[in-house]
């Protein structure tokens, strides 16, 4: 018995070993697997054989993974954008033009000009073809009863009705339209289509008249041209004055400085035309009798040459390099009545509002100040040019708005309100791209003309208040320092330091014809 038991015993044992060693061999077998590199998940693309490292060991199956950044997830609600959307540039019903880099508004003259000698106004077609699709749209889609004829600038808005209604309207057959016509428009709207165009308005390219100049200095800071109401031309020509009559034609000198080493730094007519003011380098200022051709009287006042003269009635302003502005009343014996300082170095703008009450001067410490009449101290200081200002004018559509611009380090056209001391902030600004030297508002259109130094040496016709550029004109091959409107308020003229004088017709008349020629 005992050997039969002890034969029986490793029978008994022998499954167990045996299931043993079988799960030990599947867990081998399975950990071999998992830890294969030809097992690979099926959603990744195979790797490269030449990139993958046999070498290493397998990393472990249960390190934890930084989980996949979710993607975002948009709702069904819309939000349109603010942003502001030019929908006619969209449509091109806007004509292409250059777009300045300073905000939106903001536009940059590298517009090169075009071979043939006139240029279309795109501000003219761009708000004639709005006007006429605006027309269309109305007329269109909200019904607007009546013809619109050639005539009417704004349509009559259809009759009001509630905006919830429970019976169908009656649908009403509209007897004009030709069942055989091809155009979904209404007959309105072909009439308005139809119907006669106003003429384009066309800027010549080319000088009208160029007349020699020797002699005018290339000086930043000076004022050496002016166009009085009698159609007569003053210019400043180192020592000496001239006078060109446009009606014409004829050329005399009104006078020539005899101090050794004088020279004319500003010339400015009277608002009647009559008299002449002339600035000197040495600090004088000289009132001649245009028509008698003498000398009324000589002021004196500043410690340096005169840069900068405007008038006010019967009060000359001058601006000097001895950085003070002083008010002479050309009536009384003791002319200076008053002398303004508030600037820090040369005074070279000097501009008095349409009305007379207001002044503003740009000196060359790059700040812009406005002067109530009577006040000794600025009312306002605007100071974000960061270059001389030199170009000052105020608009005479808008009572209040003054425009300025600066020099080679700003080349930006500024626009101020004056008639509030609350914000001192400019309410536009267009970066020219170029150094601005000059400013001239037109009087019969809301348009204002600037003319430019370095590098472009170019004159910008502007449409206020988009300051979309509406004609740039090139012939200067220096900077154009001096600019002069003609009393019709259509043509200007233009000066620089390549000597020259060049004659542009660039403003329509009040009622939008274009600018007769120039003697």
């Amino acid at each position: 018995l005992l050997l039969v038991h002890t034969c029986w015993v490793p029978l008994l044992f022998l499954p167990v070993v045996v299931v043993h060693n079988s799960i030990t061999m599947f867990h081998s077998e399975y950990e071999a697997k998992l830890r294969s590199p030809s097992r690979a998940s099926p959603s990744k693309p195979s790797q490269r054989t030449d990139d993958v490292n046999t070498t290493q060991m397998p990393i472990p199956l249960l390190l934890p993974t930084t989980p996949p950044r979710k993607e975002l997830q948009y709702c069904d609600r819309f939000i349109p954008a603010t942003s502001p959307v030019d929908t006619k540039l969209l449509y091109s019903l806007h004509s292409p033009s250059p777009v300045s880099p300073a905000s939106s508004s903001c536009m940059t003259p590298n517009t090169t000009p075009r071979p043939n000698d006139h240029n279309t106004s795109p501000t003219h077609t761009s708000s004639e073809a709005t006007s006429t699709y605006s027309a269309i749209l109305r007329q269109e889609l909200l019904g607007t009863s009546g013809p619109l004829w050639p005539s009417d600038t704004v349509a009559h808005p259809p009759t009001p009705s509630s905006m919830f209604q429970f019976k169908k309207a009656k649908r009403q057959l509209n007897l004009d339209i030709d069942p055989f016509s091809l155009t979904p428009l209404s007959s309105a709207s072909q009439l308005l289509l139809s119907s006669p165009r106003k003429p384009q308005r066309s800027i010549s390219k080319t000088p009208v008249k160029v007349l020699d100049a020797p002699g005018i200095q290339d000086d930043f800071y000076l004022h050496l041209l002016d166009w009085s109401c009698l159609n007569v031309l003053a210019v400043g020509l180192g020592p000496c004055v001239y006078l060109w009559n446009a009606t014409t034609a004829q050329v005399i000198k009104l006078t020539e400085l005899s101090a050794p080493y004088d020279s004319v730094t500003s010339v400015r007519w009277i608002e009647d035309g009559t008299h002449l003011a002339v600035g000197t380098l040495r600090g004088s200022v000289q009132l001649w009798n245009v028509s008698q051709r003498r000398q009324v009287r000589n002021m004196d006042g500043h410690r340096a040459r005169v840069g900068v003269l405007a008038w006010n009635s019967h009060t000359l302003t001058s601006g000097s390099r001895d950085k003070s502005i002083i008010q002479h009343d050309v009536r009384i014996r003791e002319h200076v009545h008053a002398r303004l300082t508030g600037h820090a170095q040369e005074v070279c703008g000097l501009e008095w509002s349409p009305d007379g009450t207001q002044l503003a001067s740009g000196g060359n410490d790059n700040r812009v100040l406005v002067w109530d009449q009577g006040s000794p101290t600025p009312m306002l200081k605007f100071t974000e040019h960061v270059s001389a200002v030199k170009a000052i004018a105020w608009s005479p559509h808008q009572r209040g708005l003054l425009a300025s611009a600066g020099g080679t380090a700003d080349k930006r056209i500024r626009f101020w309100h004056t008639l509030s001391s609350v914000s001192s902030a400019a309410i536009q600004v267009v970066d020219t791209g170029s150094q601005v030297c000059n400013l001239a508002w037109s009087k019969n259109v809301n348009e204002l003309v600037s003319t430019h130094g370095f590098s472009q040496n170019q004159i910008i016709l502007w449409s206020y208040p988009s300051m979309t550029q509406i004609a740039t004109l090139t012939g200067h091959t220096t900077r154009v320092l001096y600019l002069a409107v003609s009393p019709d308020g259509q043509s200007i003229v233009t000066g620089a330091g390549d000597e020259s004088l060049r004659f542009w017709n660039v403003f329509p008349d009040a009622k939008g014809s274009l600018p007769a020629s120039i003697a």
